[in-house]
């Protein structure tokens, strides 16, 4: 049977479409890169904000007209939104044939191989998810880079989000379990390592585990053909000095720290229940200016949470204006069903939702192109991601993730994907960067 995955969702989704993929290739399936070309399609759905769910049921009802004019037989929807709504999805949707919540691996081998149609979602508990022991992964791009899941779920009870609601509470991958597949993605050609995660900063956290995420940075470190280790989600309130002083020293961890601040007026933090209040986050962020001057930062706030005044929303401005991060993410709140955000009162019409969320965005855009044109003239350490045919390559400095941050443009030399290379910035365009290769690969 000829199968199709189609990905939605964060980075973390994408790993799991991968589980996915490798489970139907063990039971004899074939993958195939063009949906026309498939008998099944698995819609690996995401449900985080009502953007995505609605991105989600489009992309069943698009890839669904597929079985009136191709060869799909069957289509089947898994992931966050399954979890949680699967079964109302399966009542409004005639073209769904069947829905999977997170972790169902051998139930949707076994619905593939007799294209079975179900009409009840089949779920396991959340709490025991044994794919997060990791046995086969496909790998079905040819990118320097992936992404390498080291925990599930979230314990945070922040106002707004719906994650534990999907995930459940907060569970550390084992140890060994993220060492195998890091050797696996590295025997794979796999360069750098993007750790992902609801919150890596509590990796490890559990009573009477052994190691602790500093730890596991060490032990990845290790791992012949691996060069960067790039580790997302630092929860403001749990980044330690430790961690601080690990990403700033001279490892194999990059020196980039992804930081969901969300706000920084205290009492928006304190309704948003983060755990944090503006003194907190500024003397973290001095910490990491201390003791990693050339650090990376990125920044992702929330705008238009309920109760958010002109005046919070300049504070926050003012805020970013001032420290200048070298990334800055900007989400529009969205009231999701089962939160408390969602209840709260003065609650923002969405018009102002995207006013601000563009003021920012345009606030940074200023302060990205002004750090871009510093760096004309600059010799930065650049991997290599893409080679067009007859074109330029494409690939990121330590201070960029995939599919995020900007990208640099990349002439002479012949780089290869998965090289590092010595790069002179020549002009900078936009978020963008454009440079010639120095030296060869280093």
């Amino acid at each position: 049977m000829k199968f199709y995955v189609h990905k939605l969702g964060c980075p973390k989704n994408e790993v799991d479409a991968d589980y996915i993929a490798a489970r139907l290739i063990a039971a004899g399936h074939t993958p195939v890169d063009d949906p026309n070309e498939a008998e099944t399609i698995i819609v690996n759905t995401c449900g985080f904000i009502q953007a995505a769910k609605e991105e989600s049921i489009n992309a069943i009802l698009d890839l669904a007209q597929l079985k009136n004019s191709g060869s799909v037989k069957r289509v089947y929807a898994t992931g966050c939104l399954t979890q949680r709504y699967g079964d109302e999805l399966l009542t409004d949707m005639n073209e769904l044939d069947g829905a999977f919540g997170l972790g169902a691996l051998d139930s949707i081998a076994d619905a593939v191989t007799d294209s079975s149609r179900l009409r009840k979602t089949v779920r396991q508990d959340v709490r025991d998810l044994a794919y997060l022991d990791w046995n086969s992964r496909h790998i079905g791009d040819g990118l320097p880079y992936a992404y390498l899941k080291i925990s599930d779920g979230c314990d945070r009870k922040c106002s707004y989000c719906a994650i534990p609601l999907m995930r459940g509470k907060y569970r550390s991958r084992p140890f060994k379990s993220i060492l195998n597949e890091a050797e696996f993605l590295a025997a794979n050609g796999k360069r750098e390592l993007i750790l992902v995660s609801q919150e890596a900063t509590l990796w490890g956290s559990e009573s009477g585990w052994e190691y602790g995420l500093v730890d596991l940075l060490d032990a990845l470190g290790k791992v012949t053909g691996i060069e960067w280790i790039r580790l997302l989600y630092l929860h403001p309130a749990r980044t330690s000095d430790n961690l601080i002083k690990h990403l700033a020293a001279k490892n194999k961890t990059v020196n980039y720290f992804d930081l969901p601040l969300q706000h920084i007026n205290s009492d928006i933090l304190r309704s948003m229940k983060r755990e944090t209040r503006r003194d907190t986050i500024e003397r973290l962020l001095a910490k990491i200016r201390e003791y990693s001057p050339d650090a990376v930062i990125r920044a992702s706030f929330m705008v238009g949470f309920p109760g958010e005044t002109e005046a919070h929303f300049d504070e926050l401005c003012e805020f970013v204006e001032d420290n200048r991060f070298d990334r800055v993410g900007v989400l529009a709140f969205s009231a999701e069903e089962g939160t408390s955000a969602a209840t709260l009162p003065d609650q923002i019409p969405d018009e102002i939702k995207i006013e601000r969320q563009d003021r920012l965005m345009m606030l940074q855009m200023e302060i990205a192109f002004e750090r871009n044109n510093s760096l004309i003239g600059n010799i930065v350490e650049v991997i290599i991601d893409t080679v067009e045919t007859d074109g330029p390559a494409v690939g990121r400095t330590r201070g960029d993730c995939p599919e995020i941050d900007q990208e640099v443009i990349v002439v002479g030399g012949q780089p290869k994907v998965g090289e590092f290379c010595r790069v002179r910035i020549e002009q900078a365009e936009g978020y963008d960067l454009k440079g010639t290769v120095v030296t060869a690969k280093l």
